[in-house]
């Protein structure tokens, strides 16, 4: 990718799609950015798949979703069943109809290949592979960092940094140190698969969630060619190849059809640890954080992905009104206070409450005693309850250009209307539905 022209006025870290999208809206807007991945290509990870209404918005401003849509699809529904297959409740998805922030369907890494080649097309942008950052530093009128590059050691200058370099994040532990992430790891084990079988026979839908305390799991269709995320609960304390050889029991027993290894085909496994934490401050001088750099949750439910798409719209309006002199850096301040109590307030608590659905609970009691499958249960009938329910996702959502100085929006607004305006949206569901509740229904699956 050929260099801009101008000095980067922001450089960002991390050249995921968190980093690329930022990348992108600044770029769109004429502010020169230089982004710095340590890989020398593309993350070809599938990982997270599915972004809730509120992520959607944004990427709708980055101009991005009708090629999603194309590659991917609008899942119809998610539902939570007992480990026999037995239905509880769900959420209807198709009663959003086109509504343009309707949850779309597609794995992290096209859509990292669609945001690269938008912002292949922007002449205020530059990315840089192979760049690895050491050491970081500040003064009054600049930010840097020191990067190991293939042609020898730089020093790189920008009026703001941004660290979007996922949950190992360099620019984190930089600023913080290398063990200075504050919250937990869960104990259970998680073990993510992409694979290959016909749920069809079955009557499963989109996405369905497993109510069991050993073989809780969650089965989501990820492409249009028979593709399905597993994600599933395990004993802590394996080894991969142990959790390998373990598989075709696990799937035999609470797959429907309890298929023999000839009948699917695991084309993705991915063991790992999961984490609920907050970095001390998304905000250090010149320096921001945004998405996994910043915060970690477990997968079930979306709100890692969802909630770190939002922190890029944020930090997009907070950074282009300072740019257009509509707002000091003390927007900046407001960036990591409130995005840090969205997390505290509805991320953390609601993806924990998502995962404890899954293995905390008796099946056969849980549409007594659950109050969000209550509500879900409820949407079954009252259809506008349902819609305004799916909708409570914007919560997530805060619009920091009400701190612009003159209140003036930046002129690249979203197309389909603003964040304030969704909040207000949510405020008049509110004596309906608890919004911490409602946004459990913005995502399927990180």
């Amino acid at each position: 990718m050929s260099s801009s022209k101008s000095p980067p006025w922001a450089i960002i870290v991390g050249a995921g799609p968190s980093g690329l999208l930022l990348g992108l809206l600044l770029a769109k807007r004429g502010i020169p950015v230089q982004l710095v991945d340590l890989s020398y290509e593309l993350d070809k990870n599938p990982r997270a798949t599915h972004y809730g209404t509120p992520a959607m918005y944004e990427l709708n401003r980055a101009g991005v979703v009708e090629e999603m849509r194309a590659q991917g699809f609008h899942p119809n529904s998610v539902c939570w069943r007992k480990l026999d297959g037995t239905y509880l409740t769900g959420i209807d998805m198709t009663i959003l109809g086109d509504y343009p922030d309707r949850m779309v369907c597609l794995p992290l890494n096209k859509l990292g290949k669609i945001l690269y080649e938008h912002i292949s097309r922007q002449p205020s942008a530059t990315v840089n592979w192979g760049y690895k950052v050491v050491s970081l530093g500040q003064d009054d009128d600049k930010a840097w960092v020191n990067v190991e590059t293939p042609e020898g050691p730089k020093r790189l200058e920008a009026k703001y940094i941004i660290g979007c370099d996922g949950a190992n994040s360099q620019v984190r532990r930089s600023l913080f140190g290398d063990w200075e992430f504050p919250g937990k790891t869960w104990d259970q084990q998680i073990v993510a698969t992409n694979t290959y079988y016909d749920f069809e026979p079955y009557g499963w839908l989109d996405s369905n969630f497993i109510i069991h305390p050993e073989h809780f799991f969650m089965a989501a269709r990820i492409g249009k060619d028979g593709l399905w995320r597993i994600t599933y609960g395990e004993k802590p304390g394996l080894t991969t190849e142990q959790l390998r050889e373990r598989l075709p029991t696990k799937f035999k027993t609470f797959l429907p059809g309890h298929p023999e290894p000839d009948q699917y085909k695991v084309v993705n496994f991915s063991p790992y640890k999961i984490h609920q934490r907050l970095a001390p401050s998304m905000r250090v001088g010149r320096f921001c954080l945004a998405a996994d750099a910043a915060h970690l949750c477990n997968p079930f439910g979306g709100m890692g992905l969802t909630g770190g798409i939002v922190d890029i719209g944020g930090l997009y309006d907070c950074l282009v009104g300072i740019y257009d002199g509509l707002a000091d850096d003390s927007i900046l301040d407001k960036y990591s206070e409130i995005r840090s109590q969205k997390y505290n307030d509805i991320i953390n608590p609601i993806s924990s409450d998502n995962i404890v659905r899954l293995f905390g609970q008796d099946a056969d009691t849980a549409l007594e005693n659950d109050d969000f499958l209550k509500m879900l249960k409820r949407g079954e009938t009252d259809l506008e309850f349902a819609k305004e329910f799916q909708k409570g996702a914007y919560a997530l959502q805060h619009d920091f250009t009400q701190y612009y100085n003159n209140h003036k929006k930046p002129s690249a607004d979203a197309p389909n209307g603003d964040a304030k305006a969704n909040e207000k949206v949510v405020g008049e569901v509110a004596p309906q539905v608890p919004l911490p509740q409602a946004v459990a229904a913005g995502g399927v699956t990180d």
